[in-house]
């Protein structure tokens, strides 16, 4: 290679990438606390029907909060196919979705949650069919059996197909409930990023179907819906969302004190946990660390030297791993568009009073939801702010929604002065990230931006 990065490639032992300079990312301590927090959801799922407690699966965008009022626990699909796939344990319910016809294409998310589904049937059938001795397995038995089915996606094709799988494989006796939240075209002359005539109308279509849901729980559980523990729940959940973002715009210091990479960890709290005091103090957490690493002069990466903009779904099977990855060049990976665009990323929408057109709008602004020309303004506007040297993006195989842009999203980059790079891989299939291909192109892009200083 001859390059100033591969001629500093140090051993290491154990499982971390052999790369670069052998640094180790910097990550936030604070996070660790998410960890309890998500190992105590799970295990109030499990124990759900033991409890006596109705169960929904759900797909989509972060919409617990009306479960989490009306007394319900709740299943994120995705969310579950990602924490088997950070913990490596997804190999044996893809396995058993491959057994049933389901494509390698097809999104990995879908066809970990359909193959655990279908390994729970396997069981309560008594047919077999999965390697019940298979150590894997066992964190796969314990989801409990949905009494209800919510759909609500932006932007994805795959997820409305995915819950009528699920419909299906339950003999189609599950009560299944349908939230459309519509592309933002941004096309009218009026139209941009939170304003004009489209976006105050689907606001109000999206918030009618909202109300739409209360009914559907209520007509389910036979009991009332009650908007006041609605107003309590987002009222944790709007002051951990400025708890974050505050600590985001504090990244701009040079070193970064934090990375994409603590962001990523700190998905769970905002997305899918209930909404309570614990999300809270796991952000103020978060920003009292941050500040004091900002007071300390220290960075997510020791010696930064190169900014990075992260575009793409998080590959869940190799956080750590790409933390230090980048780490490992002096590149600190600052923002992203799926931690930096999405999840209640708009707090001051939300009116306690009257919350369900804040929460709404906040779902219909998932960054893919919009037309690429305002989508890419947006990223361009984090680049800026961020002072982003290039853009990182990594193309899921089987996540088309978050991919279908980057192409756009490169070329924007470049015209603006930044480099970019591709990298391959998956959400939840390990098998699609090859790492000698990212090495690659990691190493040309930092010679790259190493090249236009010195230029300058």
């Amino acid at each position: 290679m001859g390059s100033h990065v591969m001629d500093n490639v140090v051993a290491m032992t154990g499982s971390r990438p052999v790369f670069g300079t052998g640094e180790r990312a910097n990550k936030l301590k604070s996070t660790r606390f998410g960890s309890k927090l998500v190992n105590d959801y799970w295990n109030g799922v499990f124990a759900a029907k033991e409890e006596g407690k109705k169960v929904v699966w759900y797909n989509g965008t972060y919409i617990p909060p009306f479960f989490h009022s009306h007394d319900l626990v709740w299943v994120h699909g995705e969310a579950w196919s990602a924490m088997l796939a950070a913990r490596h344990q997804e190999v044996g319910a893809q396995a058993r979705g491959d057994q049933r016809g389901y494509d390698r294409e097809l999104c990995s998310y879908a066809r970990t949650h359909i193959g655990q589904m279908l390994i729970e049937m396997d069981k309560a059938r008594a047919e077999g069919g999965a390697a019940l001795e298979d150590p894997r397995m066992e964190a796969m038995m314990k989801l409990p059996p949905p009494d209800m089915i919510v759909n609500a996606y932006p932007y994805c094709s795959s997820g409305q197909q995915w819950d009528d799988i699920t419909y299906r494989v339950f003999g189609k006796k599950v009560p299944m409930f349908t939230i459309q939240i519509p592309l933002l075209w941004g096309g009218r002359s009026d139209a941009g990023y939170m304003q004009g005539e489209e976006w105050h109308q689907r606001s109000r279509y999206v918030a009618d179907q909202l109300i739409e849901l209360t009914r559907f729980l209520e007509a389910n559980t036979g009991r009332k819906f009650d908007f006041d523990r609605l107003s309590d729940t987002m009222g944790y959940i709007k002051k951990a969302a400025e708890l974050r973002l505050e600590g985001m715009e504090m990244c701009k210091a040079r070193p970064a004190p934090a990375s994409f990479f603590d962001w990523i960890v700190s998905i769970a709290p905002m997305s899918f946990l209930p909404g309570d005091q614990n999300i809270v103090d796991y952000f103020q957490g978060v920003k009292e660390e941050i500040t004091q690493r900002l007071l300390a002069g220290e960075g997510a990466v020791k010696n930064e030297k190169y900014r990075l903009f992260f575009d793409g779904m998080m590959n869940w099977n190799k956080v750590g791993w790409l933390a230090d990855k980048f780490a490992q060049v002096n590149a600190c990976v600052v923002a992203g568009r799926y931690t930096h665009m999405s999840f209640w990323q708009e707090p001051q929408l939300i009116d306690l009073k009257d919350p369900i057109l804040g929460m709404a709008q906040n779902y219909l602004v998932c960054p893919n939801n919009h037309g690429a020309p305002i989508m890419i303004g947006e990223i361009e506007k984090h680049c800026d702010y961020y002072e982003i040297d290039g853009v990182v993006c990594h193309a899921s195989r089987t996540c088309r929604g978050m991919t279908n842009s980057q192409f756009l999203i490169a070329g924007s980059a470049k015209k603006y002065g930044r480099q970019a790079m591709f990298f391959e891989g998956d959400v939840a299939d390990e098998s699609f990230y090859k790492d000698e291909l990212l090495n690659v192109r990691l190493e040309a892009m930092v010679e790259a931006m190493e090249a236009k200083r010195r230029a300058a």
